[in-house]
């Protein structure tokens, strides 16, 4: 793209053409990368085109001088260029922006600098239009980067707070519920509390993916079988009126991803095309290998060359471009008001971005919708899922050190574990778990830490008791995001780790994971 000088600068060289154009004006003329062209100001009738132009407008060059200024404008810009054509010129002018079209269509924005010059013994007026469509994009890129960044620190700030308010419901309200009989009315009232918590995690943790900061435990997997392992459910949730298609292609190849993420974005978009098509129609989920040179910088861009390319097209109503420009906008829905959180295509698009991947989006209005998917297609097999461990009772003898800065998370989890017949040793912070896991002379099983304490970090901490008791576990577990949780190196390979907000039986079972001996005891 050239500046506004050197733009200037191309026009003032055009001084050099009147009757014939001598050699240098034409070189510059048909080397300008940007489209160039001399026309009639009375006429409009173009008397000359250099070849960006050609390329950029789709004509050839008899076509593009057999046209006027008119022709390559939509209907409604007409008379405004008139009007700006009957404006005195002199000297290098910069006309401003106009929209243009295409051969095809397809309509962009220009900035046109002008300059009257004398072509073959007549007026004529030389333009250069700078194609401006790339730098809006640049720039929409930029305050959609901005905005996600902003909503992305707010999402991890109310998540880590949040959680830690979510435990402690969650947890409570089952505890509740054992202390209640099957025909106390209480319970019922303490099952909704608990619903609502379930639902509120849920919320969390779809504002931690589309602002591309939740936990992820990628694996290499198979789509086509996880395609395949949904598809009964998939059919339960479009329901009867709506026709499953599912088309997978064998030699598609292996992705990294996190299975449940991954289901939850083919989820989503099933969703979404079911609402599209509330008469009826077809929803077809594909899967193809496709070799890519360069990802589209409209939409993150990280898979190159071999990708796995996952389809979900509806025969649905379509979206206009107006729409189709908003889509990944966190909040933004078309739905009735109470029908849609305006969460879930931000989602997808947060964890396929973070996944590596990024989206194409095919739509017209009446003729449905396609969301493509690409990920970097892997080398390696699918990795097996990992086999659910043996049924455990639910109570345990083990002693747990249990440091957390948050007194109504560390009293829930505490009390939950002590009905469970655990042997639980509190501390509110690293150094007082340091000093007690100093004083103590039984064994410690297992550390339960959360990873950010007010004085230490949780993996510092891990790693001072496990240097003096080699034989004990450790779990994490936190509030926090990916980013938070990365950067204190926590998420390694064989970590144990535990995501709030979590009840005390999803507590209790993966302290008996860890227990058992299947995962490493160190961080």
């Amino acid at each position: 793209m050239q500046s506004a000088s050197s733009v200037q600068s191309s026009l003032r060289s055009s001084r050099r053409a009147p009757g014939k154009r001598d050699d240098l004006y034409r070189a510059f003329f048909e080397a300008s990368p940007d489209p160039m062209w001399a026309f009639d100001p009375l006429t409009l009738e173009f008397l000359d085109a250099n070849e960006a132009a050609l390329r950029r407008y789709g004509y050839s060059r008899e076509e593009f001088l057999s046209l006027t200024a008119d022709d390559i404008r939509p209907a409604e810009e007409i008379e405004h260029f008139r009007a700006r054509i009957a404006e005195p010129r002199e000297g290098v002018v910069d006309a401003g922006t106009f929209r243009h079209r295409a051969r095809d269509g397809s309509v962009f924005e220009v900035r046109v600098s002008s300059q009257d010059v004398t072509h073959g013994g007549r007026r004529a007026r030389v333009v250069v239009a700078v194609d401006s469509s790339e730098r809006n994009s640049l720039e929409a890129q930029l305050r959609h980067a901005q905005k996600m960044e902003a909503v992305g620190r707010l999402a991890g700030g109310v998540a880590h707070d949040f959680n830690n308010i979510l435990t402690a419901i969650s947890g409570y309200s089952q505890l509740l519920m054992e202390d209640l009989g099957p025909s106390d009315p209480r319970r019922q009232d303490a099952a909704e509390i608990q619903k609502a918590a379930s639902r509120a995690a849920a919320l969390t943790r779809q504002l931690l993916a589309f602002s591309r900061r939740q936990v992820l435990q990628p694996r290499v997997l198979d789509p086509n079988h996880l395609i395949s392992e949904m598809e009964q459910f998939l059919r339960r949730l479009i329901g009867e009126d709506v026709e499953l298609v599912v088309d997978l292609d064998s030699a598609v190849g292996t992705v990294r991803a996190d299975p449940g993420q991954l289901e939850q974005v083919i989820m989503n978009l099933a969703v979404n095309a079911r609402d599209a098509m509330p008469g009826g129609g077809r929803l077809t989920i594909s899967t193809a290998a496709a070799r890519l040179k360069r990802a589209p910088a409209s939409r993150g861009g990280g898979c190159r060359g071999e990708c796995v390319r996952i389809t979900v097209r509806d025969t649905g109503h379509g979206m206009s471009p107006e729409i189709r420009a908003h889509i990944f906008e966190p909040f933004f829905t078309t739905k009735e008001k109470g029908q849609g959180t305006g969460l879930g295509l931000s989602t997808v698009d947060g964890i396929v971005e973070q996944s590596g991947g990024y989206i194409e989006v095919e739509t017209r209005l009446g003729q449905g919708t396609a969301f493509h998917l690409y990920f970097p297609r892997q080398s390696g097999d699918a990795e097996r899922r990992p086999a659910l461990p043996p049924a455990v009772p639910r109570t345990g003898s083990a002693t747990i050190l249990l440091v957390e800065d948050e007194a109504a998370v560390r009293d829930v989890a505490s009390e939950a574990l002590r009905r469970r017949g655990y042997r639980v040793i509190e501390a509110e912070g690293a150094a007082a778990a340091a000093t007690l896991a100093q004083r103590t002379a039984e064994p410690i099983h297992l550390l339960l830490t959360d990873v950010v304490l007010a004085d230490q970090s949780g993996r510092i901490l891990a790693d001072q008791v496990v240097r003096t008791r080699p034989d004990t576990r450790v779990l994490f577990m936190s509030g926090y995001t990916d980013d938070a949780v990365l950067q204190r190196g926590v998420l390694g390979t064989g970590v144990a780790y535990l995501q709030k907000p979590f009840t005390p039986d999803v507590l209790v079972a993966r302290i008996q994971e860890v227990l058992a001996g299947s995962e490493a005891p160190t961080a």
